[in-house]
């Protein structure tokens, strides 16, 4: 990548972008001496008209809410995108004398010295992007049902009474018959609401299942028990292209299911894990991880993997249990997106198991 760069653009730009308006730093390719500081307004309109007319540069800013439409719009005039993992590049959040001039300064400088220091962010296709706005639109609504029905709970408790147990589906019908009378008039509307957010989720899962149907990988994926339509689809568009790893197992630590390290002389102490990468997948590949090991999961080989460390993992064997199935089921996702194989739930020896 560093001698592409190097073979086609003649400067380096650097830029800090905000909400309302963005640093630009220009830098020389071969000096490193600074050609330009301006401020954009972060709209099309300003960023064409600086860029349309400039000769094709390395482009330079950290991920953020604006990244992804200023990089469609700059490779579009020929320019070369990066951008930059703000928890990797440590020289700027943690920087003392923290101003706008100055981040874009070293951005451009450490685009300029080797792209690989930015840990460059892999940013989604548009088609994926569009997806994955349904679904965190629909997460936003579960997380809003969540909150209303707990203090529905909560409320009726503190007046000595008790709700019977539904799901969050059918809470608002099931709440409504069994609700005290003194309390109807005042939580009677907050019922009306999740009833509606209840069906305006209905709507959200049948756009996701629209959606799965234009990724037709999620169908395979979706052959492990536990692993629904919104994991699988999550996993698809987060990872956007599968050929971007390697190896299957790196995928467990670019979701952050591994232990961190920090290990000096003789000292390695145990940690928990990174929690890097994105936080709906994780979240989602764990649950598939407890419903692999509850009492309705497949006997499978992950399940056998799982029950064995609860079982030697002493206090805290079930959560490590958990994220090790987590781990291991994103790795296994991988793998079938990549190999285009059906899943099998045993493919390894009984006797290996049963070591």
């Amino acid at each position: 990548m560093e001698n592409r760069i190097r073979a086609e653009v003649q400067a380096v730009v650097g830029v800090d972008l905000g909400d309302r308006s963005s640093q630009i730093c220009r830098l020389d390719r071969e000096s490193g001496a600074i050609l330009e500081e301006k401020r954009l307004s972060t709209t099309s309109a300003s960023f064409q008209r600086y860029f349309a007319k400039s000769s094709p540069c390395l482009v330079v800013m950290e991920i953020g809410t604006h990244t992804a439409w200023v990089r469609r719009l700059l490779e579009s005039y020929g320019h070369q995108v990066i951008a930059a993992n703000p928890s990797k590049v440590q020289a700027i959040g943690s920087s003392q004398q923290k101003t706008d001039k100055r981040d874009a300064q070293l951005l451009a400088q450490l685009g300029r010295v080797d792209p690989k220091l930015l840990s460059p962010v892999h940013l989604r296709s548009p088609e994926a992007q569009q997806a994955l706005a349904v679904v965190r639109a629909r997460e936003g609504l579960v997380k809003v049902r969540t909150l209303l029905i707990n203090q529905v709970r909560g409320a009726v408790k503190s007046s000595g009474f008790r709700l019977p147990g539904c799901s969050s589906k059918s809470f608002a019908r099931g709440a409504s018959a069994a609700l005290p009378q003194e309390l109807k008039a005042s939580l009677g509307p907050l019922l009306e609401v999740i009833a509606d957010l209840s069906e305006r989720i209905r709507g959200f899962d049948r756009d996701l299942e629209a959606w799965a149907q234009r990724f037709p990988v999620t169908q395979r994926l979706r052959q492990i028990k536990g692993v629904g339509v919104l994991t699988a689809l999550v996993f698809v568009l987060t990872l956007d292209d599968p050929h971007r790893f390697a190896h299957s197992r790196s995928v467990g630590a670019y979701l952050g299911l591994v232990p961190a390290s920090r290990s000096s002389g003789k000292s390695s102490p145990q940690l928990p894990i990174t929690k890097q990468g994105d936080r709906l997948l994780r979240r989602l590949l764990v649950q598939g991880a407890h419903y692999i090991l509850g009492p309705f999961g497949q006997d499978s080989d992950l399940r056998s993997f799982g029950l064995e460390l609860c079982q030697r993992g002493g206090k805290s064997g079930k959560k490590r249990a958990v994220v090790a199935v987590a781990r291991k089921l994103a790795v296994l996702l991988h793998r079938l997106w990549i190999s285009g194989e059906d899943y099998e739930p045993h493919r390894r020896p009984a006797v290996e198991i049963a070591a």
